[in-house]
C-alpha cells in the first residue's frame, strides 16, 4: 500500500471534527507551498516576461482600474 493511499484510508475514518481540523491544516499547508513555489519562481525569473508584458500593456493604456 502507499503513502497516499494510507493517507486516503486514514482520512475515510476520520471524525467530523478531524476531517475539519485536517482540511484547516491542509489549507494552511498548501497554500505555504505555493508560496514558496511562487518566490522561488520569482527569484528565477521565470516570471519576468509576464511581468514585463503586463507593464507595457499598463504603458499602452490597456488596463483598467477595478
Amino acid at each position: 500500500m502507499s503513502t497516499l493511499q494510507e493517507v486516503e484510508t486514514a482520512v475515510r475514518h476520520f471524525t467530523a471534527e478531524d476531517l475539519a481540523r485536517f482540511r484547516a491544516w491542509f489549507l494552511d499547508y498548501d497554500a505555504e507551498v505555493w508560496d514558496r513555489q511562487l518566490e522561488e519562481d520569482i527569484r528565477a525569473g521565470r516570471l519576468d516576461a509576464l511581468a514585463e508584458e503586463a507593464l507595457q500593456e499598463h504603458r499602452a493604456g490597456r488596463t483598467a482600474d477595478l
